[in-house]
């Protein structure tokens, strides 16, 4: 069991200038995450994609700003469960929470602030008839321990930058790797496009376009997987996982049922310090609403600095809050 000041649900951009905030007033955060790597849509969905309105970057990567975040935060020393979907909250008679995960891992926090971007991402999945049977047993939607694709016959779907950057690191590693995609051209970036069509031509990956999954095939756990080409010709492949990398889809999830005030699919803030209907608990970032919010990276990063002010109000209610500016003595004096 894991006991931090705060639990931080959803570890994109907002999640993690969370910590940041809070380690100013020197509470701890542990952060989960469904997504096997931190930084949200950011990392997962459009890394290399330029963001435009963060003050003080004319311009900055995806990733690269995922990455500052991270530097930035290192001097208070979060922890981190990834890779896990969180599925209960639950109240304790001392006012603190115990979060748990769909593999076990329990948080006992004092806060938890939700900061979960559009909701938990689920993947989009290919409408095949047998999928359900041979999820987890051939079938993934995530890659979370490379290695476990080392010397095995894998079939990656999709046309991404996910799709291409994957490709491009098991053509390494694996016995035997094929890339479908429906399309003629991929929609990833272009330099990654072109490492993909030069690994294929050097025999490191069956390139499989314009072709769409067809069949599963196996007896409990996954060894091969039909294609039909555009001809309508089906094929089908010896494969030992199957890893279709389509996308995500957001949802709210299991939050739904933490009795929160929602509005849709997005939940209802105090404008004051972005509190829930629920003491202790704060939601900041998209997943938010009030009059006039604006689903911007820099409107949460403010939703942030105002919510750790409440939070340690609400944790150390003894305590008299003395705000400093960084620019005073500096992140590593707090």
């Amino acid at each position: 069991m894991i006991t931090t000041d705060i639990c931080i649900v959803g570890a994109g951009p907002v999640g993690l200038f969370a910590v940041f905030e809070a380690g100013l007033l020197k509470m701890r955060c542990h952060l989960i995450d469904a997504l096997p790597q931190v930084g949200g849509q950011l990392s997962e969905i459009y890394p290399k994609k330029p963001i435009y309105d963060i003050p003080g970057y004319p311009t900055v990567l995806a990733g690269e700003l995922v990455d500052n975040l991270m530097a930035q935060i290192a001097p208070f020393n979060p922890t981190f469960t990834l890779g896990e979907r969180v599925e209960e909250l639950e109240k304790l008679e001392d006012g603190s929470f115990v979060v748990k995960t769909n593999m076990g891992t329990e948080v006992v926090a004092k806060v938890v602030v939700i900061a979960g971007g559009l909701g938990c991402f689920e993947p989009r999945k290919p409408e095949l008839n047998n999928l359900e049977q041979y999820e987890n047993k051939g079938v993934s939607y995530m890659i979370l321990d490379p290695e476990k694709y080392r010397n095995k016959k894998v079939m990656l779907a999709g046309g991404g930058d996910s799709a291409l950057d994957w490709a491009i690191y098991l053509s390494e590693i694996t016995e035997e790797l094929t890339l479908v995609h429906r399309n003629e051209s991929f929609r990833g970036a272009v330099d990654s496009s072109e490492k993909v069509a030069e690994l294929a031509q050097k025999g490191k990956i069956r390139l499989l376009l314009s072709s769409n999954l067809h069949e599963l095939h196996g007896n409990g756990v996954l060894h091969g997987v039909s294609v039909m080409d555009k001809q309508k010709q089906i094929t089908t492949y010896d494969t030992d996982y199957l890893i279709p990398l389509f996308g995500l889809s957001p949802k709210l999830g299991p939050i739904e049922n933490w009795g929160l005030q929602l509005d849709k699919s997005a939940i209802e803030v105090n404008v004051e310090d972005y509190s829930t209907n629920v003491p202790g608990v704060f939601a900041i970032g998209d997943i938010n609403t009030y009059p006039g919010k604006l689903k911007l990276i820099l409107c949460g990063f403010h939703e942030a600095a105002l919510m750790a002010q409440s939070a340690f109000r609400y944790v150390y209610p003894e305590q008299k809050l003395s705000f400093k500016y960084t620019t005073v003595n500096g992140v590593h004096a707090f």
